[in-house]
Formats: C-alpha cells, sequence, structure tokens
C-alpha cells in the first residue's frame, strides 16, 4: 500500500514538473510577452522575468524593445535640379507599443524599410542638389517626418533617420571641382589685389618719407645689397640711385651766361665854373673809359671762369658715366 502511494506521488511530482517546464517561458529586461490565448491577445503584456502560460491553449510572443539600426538600401532619383544622384540612409526606430506593432502590421521591420525607401526617393525629387550635399539636417528631419507618420500606427517610434552619402556621376564631380577650383582661383586673385593696393599705399608713404630725407634711400640702398650679398650669388647687381641720375642730369646741362653790363657814372663836376668845364670834360672821359676797361676784364675773366668750371663739370661727368658703364659691363 505505501508503495502504491509512493509511486502515485511520485507521478503526480513528475507530471508537475513536465507541466511546469511546459508553461514556464523567461522573458529577457529588453523584452516585453504577449500572450495568446487561442489565437487572440489575452491580459496585459507580460513583463521581463519568470512567467507561466497554459501549455497547448497559449503562445508567447516575444517583442524585441531595443532600438534597431536599419540600414535603407541606395536609392537613385533625379534632383529637382535635374542631376542623378544615388543616396544611401539609415534608420534608427524602436518599438514602443508591442501590442500595435504585432497585431496592426504583419512585419514592422519590413514596413519601416519600404517606408523610409519610398520616403527617400521622395526627398530626392523635392531636393535641389546643394540641399543634398549641404543642408543634411533639414532633410534628415524631414525624412523623420515623412516615416514617422505611418510608423506611430504600427507601435514604432522612429528616433533618427541620417543620410549617409550622396554618390555623383563622375563628370559632375568634375564640373563640381572645376567650378570649386574657379571660385578659389578668383578669391586668390582679389587677396592679391587687395595686397598689391595695400602695399601700394605703403610704398606711397615710404616714396613720401624718402623724399623728406633722401638719405634714406642710400642706407635702402645698402640695404638692399646686403640682402642681396648673403645669397651668396656670383652676379651681384646694382641698382643705380635715382638721385645720382638726376645729380648727373643736372651736370649735364650747359651753365647760363652771365651779362655784365658796365654802366659809366655820371660826369662829375656839373657845378664847376665854365672855363674849367674842358679840363673837367677829359677828366670825366678818362675815368669813364677807366672805369668801362675795368668792367669789361672783370666780365672777361668771369666768363672764362664759369666756362672752365663747365669744362671741368662735363668731365666729371664723363668720368661718371664711364665708372657706371664699366660697372655695367662686370
Amino acid at each position: 500500500m505505501v508503495e502504491e502511494v509512493v509511486g502515485v506521488v511520485a507521478a503526480v511530482g513528475a507530471g508537475a514538473l513536465v507541466y511546469l517546464a511546459a508553461a514556464a517561458r523567461v522573458v529577457k529586461q529588453y523584452e516585453r510577452g504577449l500572450v495568446f490565448r487561442l489565437g487572440r491577445l489575452h491580459g496585459e503584456v507580460r513583463r521581463p522575468g519568470f512567467n507561466l502560460i497554459v501549455p497547448g491553449v497559449e503562445r508567447l510572443r516575444k517583442v524585441n524593445m531595443q532600438i534597431v539600426t536599419m540600414p535603407v538600401p541606395a536609392q537613385e532619383g533625379i534632383s529637382r535640379d535635374n542631376v542623378t544622384v544615388r543616396v544611401d540612409a539609415v534608420v534608427y526606430f524602436k518599438v514602443v507599443d508591442p501590442s500595435a506593432a504585432i497585431i496592426n502590421v504583419e512585419d514592422y521591420r519590413f514596413a519601416v524599410s519600404q517606408m523610409a525607401q519610398t520616403s527617400l526617393r521622395s526627398i530626392i525629387g523635392k531636393s535641389e542638389l546643394d540641399d543634398l550635399l549641404s543642408n543634411r539636417e533639414k532633410l534628415n528631419q524631414g525624412l523623420e517626418l515623412m516615416i514617422d507618420s505611418p510608423a506611430v500606427e504600427w507601435g514604432v517610434t522612429i528616433d533618427r533617420v541620417e543620410i549617409k552619402d550622396v554618390s555623383l556621376p563622375d563628370t559632375m564631380k568634375r564640373s563640381m571641382a572645376r567650378q570649386a577650383e574657379a571660385d578659389r582661383e578668383r578669391r586668390a586673385r582679389l587677396i592679391n589685389a587687395d595686397a598689391e593696393y595695400q602695399a601700394s599705399k605703403k610704398l606711397a608713404q615710404a616714396a613720401r618719407q624718402m623724399a623728406d630725407t633722401p638719405s634714406a634711400l642710400q642706407l635702402r640702398l645698402l640695404q638692399t645689397v646686403m640682402a642681396v650679398a648673403a645669397e651668396k650669388n656670383s652676379t651681384l647687381v646694382l641698382p643705380i640711385p635715382v638721385e645720382l641720375l638726376r645729380f648727373l642730369e643736372r651736370g649735364a646741362q650747359p651753365p647760363a651766361e652771365s651779362s655784365g653790363h658796365a654802366q659809366s657814372p655820371a660826369p662829375a663836376g656839373s657845378s664847376a665854373p665854365a672855363e674849367s668845364s674842358g679840363d673837367a670834360e677829359s677828366s670825366g672821359h678818362a675815368e669813364s673809359s677807366g672805369h668801362a676797361e675795368s668792367s669789361g676784364h672783370a666780365g672777361t675773366a668771369e666768363r672764362a671762369e664759369i666756362t672752365e668750371r663747365a669744362v671741368d663739370r662735363t668731365d666729371q661727368v664723363g668720368e661718371a658715366m664711364e665708372m657706371l658703364r664699366r660697372a655695367v659691363e662686370q
């Protein structure tokens, strides 16, 4: 009798263990469970942990609540400005309502993928090429709204949409490269022109300063010679100062002759007596002739001295020009 009781208890225990093993279900932390009793949703969403169902009558369906990263295949289309482009993107979404994600749509992953592809093609047709290349944030927001609107009924929310890459034809890439090169060249020319303008203003100020102090030009010449000599070149080009050329030009001009006119003094003795008028007249003639002769000799000597100086200056100019010619030939 005791053995029969022990056998019955053992059989009941084994049956309970088998039933428990068949009814036990474990829902992970990132999952939620839906119980279908005879094909109908029963009860609330099962929380993570250990759960029991009726074997053979109920069935547990688990739904992943993690954020899903879904790449969108590259879509080729024509942009608003008639440029053929190929764009691919990535969609981040997650399930917020497990019941709607399982009941309202057959496969919510496939549905989100197809909606993302059609929305991406629509965005390509509505946007221009410049927007696709530089204004991606705005396009991402628009694409997210287009996908999220129907996904709300599926119990899915779109977390983020990103356009990964925009592929262009090779001809368009070359055209854009030429455009960018031309734009950079234009900016470089403007910068160079502005630099030349500022440099010309500084040079004009320097020229005025050197005009006030001519010795500064000679110092600048010496600095230039030192800078050129520091390069250890075999040939040294020595610039000729402008002031030296002006000096030579002034020296080459013929001096203007001075015209000295000797004036005879008025005859003295006009108030002398009548009887001595002859003597006064003779003395007056003698005095005037003496003065005229002396002034004539003075003018001749002065002209001779000026001519001699001009000859000396011409010789000096010739010697200087000869020295410059030899320096240039060397």
